[in-house]
């Protein structure tokens, strides 16, 4: 690393962060002198712009004057136009040029909903607005299928082009390695006169057209409107000449770059990236070297961790748009000051709406809600006497404290008539902010603790401007006993902005196993993209002579996609350094899998030219105080010093209660901490007294602790889920996401289940009782039990359930029950990956578990699960793959005892059962309302094959409650359409937390006021050894679309999960496959999405091509697949896959000879088709299910249904195919 000696400056330098609420700025005059301002992101009556704003102020010009541009050496700017763009879906009119049979790849993504138990589904708006295909294909090894058709190509970009087009995204499948067709499509583009021309292979030159076809769209839309943005700021400045440096732009990961080569896909955390940097300079500065950032704005909260190295991701999703990029590790959580109150009549809710800017909070005198803000004025923490004046409609005034009081008062009058308890506004305000405490304590635990790092030894850097009136909670929270806060924490992303270095990261894909032979070639590749991040830089005027370098390789082991970044080195150290990351994020290692390099890096930093920083150094020789208040703290009244942060001296000690003011933020020391200034003014809180915890919550229903403890209970769960998907082994559980991960009270009652898999929400409770009915008597702490059997609250057997009891702290009494249910690749069976079509007998589907202990004292029993697996007629195939998945979920078990534990710890085990019990009373009353409102309801459903799903609803009003009863049902199926018992309550659970349309939590409550009747024997209620494995997949999917059926509220979705199994001795690979869903009064059906009882994700197709002998021909949306009505169906999709080695093939579907209905008049969505077109061009159909062998050059063309309409329409026609 270059050291540079600071240099006197002699012009202005100004550092801006221009966020979703305030734009900071800070000015260092020549003279060296800091100051620092901030102004409303939006203030339309008093200025354009911001930043230009705040400039004119730093520099005090009248508004006649011009900004004298040759005073300035530099602007540094990190800003939200581009992330507003985004979020607003206000960017550039785009046209995306994609490859022939892919024009609906990027919109069927993942085929993902993003909420789980919305019946109406809502998908992020594309940011295309025209698309064209290209006559063109590459395959997975560089050969071309099908040549460039470049006359073809010029005339359909000619004709966009001459509708108005003027930005493009050229995004061709496999164009990251093979760029030979995009660059001659970029060059056409050019020569047509498109003034923005974003090409995959430049913008993410990496595996995965999905978030590269993403990042390459968000780059043409946002790109335009930052250079407009600008040429704003530029003419605003007069005349910024030509010369490089001057203005220049944080990306998001976290280097400059000159204005000219800012560009859209590096916008988007723009201003949060200049935090991460600024926390980790001035805390270096101090000795701090682990941190944990916490960034409260306005609208929202971002939190970062630090150990020695920035953190970047390669892949994440803002705005529901995928990026495939290099940006800051940074986790946002809506909470910030001007997150919204709510009160639903038994709980509070914070956000995650905002005020935002405008109207903004309450007390902002602007007609806006009460916010988090709010409740720090309340409270007292936020008194307007110490507030910048910069309200009402000359920005002259305070904050309105009157309004605030008068809306928490009427507030507090709500509450307290629905809990029959007198609540104070102060004790609601005070409530209001633990539930947004927890909320950001909770953002922070995902990107430390539950990524393996302990952060008890960490210090919170705390900054933005709302950040230091909760830091200290938000540590009390995590157990930090250290807060650091700079000087400029108010503005530190500003500040941050103003010390980066201008950097640039170039990236290559590599997909080969890491070895030997290989050093010699990265080493080649490495050296050219240096050269091509150094010839960047200095394009920017930079001075080669200070340029850093950093060569990183991304390696992950073969199948997996976590890939982990390590430092270039020979082979050993790489793989050591591989094997000690994977240890400490993941838990585990796995020697003998190949290690594969999915890419290189290489990082090209230039330092910012170092001028003299003056460090505010405070003047006072003897701390004053401002002002003693009192302030509502911890339940009561306390007399609370507040302090100007200039009138402390030096390590004078502040004891909590404590506010100290400075010009961008305000401070809040709490009880049982101690604040010091150091000689370089920086403000260290240290916690002096043990933390006393709330001892005094009683077990009666609190609404702030209901919310709270909600959360916690999820926040377990959740947790378990994300160890399980760090520390699973197979492809279904660590990609796919085919599990999920839950808490039971001691007697088997759900608590919380964290929404993974919709099938299995609800369906473990009856297998936890029945491991509790086998064996309460003998079991002992450290124990673990395994259970898939379908008769006694299984699914089908590769769903494998481990139950764990929890024990009290004196190892005697179970006090809860942790469990964990993933979908294993294979179990064994007839077929591989255990589903065969045919199935008739549940022994051909695989190993029956039913109560076997798999930790007994806390001992693994490897040997007697590897026996069992390889038991019976037809073992499983990789059993050392079952073992690791198995052990990943005995992590994710002991994860959720841990963390059960600490919350025990913190509460007591009274006040946490108590609360165990209350969120299943509010989730049964959150159902009993939606009974109030349903009648008397049947309905039948018709399967493929004559059988039938049949439901009667009858509501008892004076109750409350609904007896639901499936007698008329089909008897047992002599196939494999069984859905056990547990499938049943699950489907029954999912449709009535549906009905609820608010965020509840889902447990034993919302069965509480159901009575259901499901017929012994039946296809629903099967008896050994009835096959199930199409129950769990087909069958739930009846269950659900009857009972929305009876109900009226939703016509049929596709109805079925389209399972399509394939494979040879060699490979084999399982998928299910989207439809379309179903209309409703509300809107149309969502197109080519996962709907109802399962969300499992899709690999994408250049993943998929490199993984297997296949190639994806075609994927598209199934157009006029849904039914018309007044609100159509939404369509299908068309999946055409083409075999390169002979393989097995299975199929399990529905809705093939019977259609997804519609309602209300509306019509039914299309039937689904499956066949197979050999290379004589001759078809073999296959019916709802079926298996086939496949040939090479077989083409498998799987046609899914698309949903039912709604309504009757004037122009209603039959569904076309």
């Amino acid at each position: 690393m270059h050291s540079k000696k600071p240099i006197k400056n002699t012009k202005w330098q100004f550092w801006i962060d221009r966020g979703g609420t305030f734009t900071d700025i800070i000015g260092q005059s020549p003279t060296g002198k800091i100051t620092t301002h901030k102004l409303l992101s939006e203030n339309a009556r008093q200025y354009p712009d911001a930043a230009i704003q705040g400039i004119r102020d730093l520099l005090s010009l009248k508004e006649s004057q011009v900004i004298p541009i040759d005073q300035i050496d530099s602007i540094k700017m990190g800003t939200t136009v581009a992330t507003n763009a985004l979020l607003e879906r206000k960017g550039e009119d785009t046209l995306l040029a994609i490859t022939s049979g892919f024009a609906d790849v990027l919109r069927i993504g993942y085929q993902q909903r993003p909420k789980l138990f919305s019946l109406d589904i809502k998908l992020p708006d594309m940011l295309y607005s025209k698309i064209v295909e290209i006559e063109e294909r590459v395959d997975v090894n560089g050969e071309i299928l099908t040549k460039l058709d470049t006359f073809k190509a010029e005339k359909l970009l000619k004709n966009a082009f001459d509708e108005g087009y003027k930005s493009i995204a050229i995004v061709l499948l496999h164009g990251y390695r093979y760029q030979d067709h995009e660059k001659k499509l970029s060059l056409i583009a050019k020569n047509i006169g498109f003034k923005q021309i974003s090409v995959s292979h430049k913008v993410s030159p990496l595996m995965k057209i999905i978030p590269r076809g993403d990042t390459t769209v968000v780059d043409a839309y946002l790109s335009p409107i930052l250079r407009r943005y600008v040429v704003q700021v530029k003419n605003a400045l007069s005349s910024v000449k030509q010369e490089s440096g001057k203005l220049m732009f944080m990306q998001s990961n976290g280097g400059l770059t000159d204005a000219n080569y800012f560009q859209g896909k590096d916008a988007i955390l723009s201003g949060p990236a200049g935090g991460v940097v600024g926390m980790v300079k001035t805390g270096e500065k101090i000795g701090l070297k682990k941190l944990i950032g916490f960034d409260m704005g306005g609208t929202s909260t971002d939190v970062c961790h630090y150990n020695g190295e920035y953190e970047r991701t390669l892949e994440t999703e803002v705005a529901g748009v995928r990026l495939r990029s290099p940006m800051m590790l940074i986790n946002t959580v809506a909470a910030g000051g001007g997150s919204i109150l709510h009160f639903d009549g038994s709980r509070y809710r914070v956000g995650p709406d905002s005020a935002g800017a405008s109207p903004g909070p309450a007390c902002y005198r602007n007609g806006g809600p009460l916010t988090v803000t709010d409740c720090n004025v309340m409270i007292g923490k936020l008194s307007p006497d110490f507030f910048p004046k910069v309200f009402g409609p000359n920005a002259d005034q305070k904050l309105d404290s009157a309004v605030v009081f008068k809306k928490f008062k009427a507030l507090a009058k709500e509450i307290s008539l629905a809990s029959n308890k007198e609540t104070s506004s102060e004790e609601v305000a005070e409530g209001f902010l633990s539930i947004a405490v927890e909320s950001m304590a909770n953002a922070i635990k995902k990107i430390s603790v539950q990524r393996g790092y302990d952060v008890s030894n960490y210090a919170l850097s705390c900054f933005g401007g709302a950040g230091g009136q909760h830091a200290c909670l938000v540590a009390d929270s995590l157990g930090i006993k250290q807060i650091h806060l700079h000087q400029y924490a108010g503005v530190l992303s500003a500040y941050g902005i103003g010390l980066a270095d201008s950097k640039t990261i170039n990236d290559l894909a590599v997909e080969l196993a890491l070895d030997e032979e290989i050093i010699g070639s990265l080493s080649s590749n490495f050296n050219e993209l240096k050269s091509q991040g150094k010839k960047e830089l200095i394009s920017q005027n930079l001075n080669e002579e200070l340029f850093d370098y950093f060569s990183r390789v991304y390696l992950r082991y073969k199948d997996s996609d976590s890939s982990l970044a390590v430092r270039f080195d020979d082979y050993k150290a790489m793989k050591l350094s591989f094997e000690n990351t994977h240890k400490a994020r993941f838990g585990f290692i796995s020697p003998e899998k190949t290690l594969i390099v999915e890419s290189i890096q290489v990082e090209v930093s230039c330092q910012s030219k170092q001028f003299d920083l003056e460090e505010i150094q405070t003047q006072a020789l003897k701390t004053k105080t401002l002002a003693t208040k009192d302030v509502f703290i911890g339940g009561e009244i306390q007399q609370t010093i507040f302090y100007n942060r200039s009138d402390i001296a030096p390590n004078d000690l502040i004891s909590g209660p404590a506010v100290i003011i400075e010009s961008t933020s305000t401070i809040v020391i709490e009880s049982g901490w101690q604040g010091s200034l150091n000689d370089k003014n920086d403000l260290i809180l240290e916690r002096t007294e043990k933390i006393k915890r709330a001892s005094a919550i009683g077990t009666n229903v609190d609404p702030v602790m209901l919310e709270i403890f909600n959360n916690l209970f999820m926040s377990v769960a959740e947790q378990m889920g994300t160890v399980l998907e760090n520390t699973a082994s197979s492809v279904n559980i660590k990609e796919r996401l085919d599990f999920s991960c839950a808490l039971f009270s001691p007697t088997g009652d759900l608590v919380a289940n964290a929404p993974h898999v919709p099938v299995h929400l609800g369906s473990m409770s009856e297998s936890i009782k029945t491991i509790i009915r086998e064996n309460f008597d003998t079991m002992s702490p450290g124990d673990a039990f395994l259970i898939n059997a379908p008769y006694n609250g299984g699914t089908h057997l590769p769903d494998i359930t481990l139950i764990k009891p929890v024990y009290d702290e004196h190892s005697e009494k179970v006090i809860f029950y942790v469990a964990t249910r993933g979908h294993h690749a294979d179990i064994g069976g007839t077929v591989p990956g255990s589903a065969p079509a045919n199935s008739s007998h549940v022994k051909e589907e695989g190993i029956l578990i039913d109560n076997f202990t798999l930790v007994s004292k806390g001992v693994f029993l490897e040997k007697e699960i590897y026996d069992l697996l390889g038991s019976g007629e037809f073992p499983a195939r990789n059993i050392q793959q079952n073992i690791a998945d198995l052990k990943a979920q005995v992590a994710a078990a002991e994860k959720g005892s841990q963390e059960l534990l600490k919350v025990i710890k913190n509460y007591g085990l009274d006040v946490v059962h108590a609360y165990m019990k209350h969120v299943q009373d509010n989730a049964e009353e959150s159902v009993r309302r939606v009974l109030d409102v349903l009648s008397d309801s049947s309905f039948t459903y018709k399967m493929d094959d004559g059988h039938q799903v049949s439901v009667a609803i009858s509501v008892d009003k004076i109750n409350r409650s609904a007896t639901i009863d499936f007698t008329g049902t089909s008897d047992q199926h002599p196939g494999n359409y069984n859905a056990p018992s547990a499938i049943c309550y699950a489907a029954v659970l999912y449709v009535f937390r549906c009905l609820v349309d608010d965020d509840i939590p889902l447990n034993a409550g919302c069965l509480k006021p159901l009575n259901l009747i499901i017929p012994k024997r039946s296809m629903i209620n099967p008896e050994y050894p009835a096959a199930v494995i199409a129950g769990n997949v087909e069958t739930s999917q009846y269950i659900v679309d009857a009972l929305l059926g009876a109900l009226g509220v939703v016509a049929a979705s596709q109805g079925t999960m389209n399972n399509f199994i394939w494979g040879n001795e060699r490979v084999q690979n399982y998928e299910t496959i989207c439809g379309g869903s179903g209309a409703s009064i509300n809107q149309d059906g969502c197109s080519a999405v996962h709907t109802h009882m399962t969300n499992s994700r899709l690999t994408d197709p250049e993943v998929l091509e490199w993984r297997f002998p296949v190639r994806l021909e075609s994927f598209s949306i199934r157009k006029n697949s849904g039914g018309k009505g007044l609100k159509s169906g939404g369509d299908g999709v068309d999946r055409r896959i083409r075999f390169l080695e002979p393989m097995t093939v299975n199929i399990i579907t529905g809705h093939r000879v019977v259609p997804p209905y519609g309602l209300a008049g509306g019509n039914s969505g299309a039937l689904g088709k499956n066949y197979v077109i050999h290379l004589d061009d001759s078809i073999t159909e296959l019916k709802t299910k079926g298996q086939i062998e496949v040939v090479k050059d077989d083409i498998f063309v799987l046609k899914t249904p698309g949903g039912g309409g709604f309504g009757k329409s004037t122009l209603v026609q039959q569904s076309k195919l």
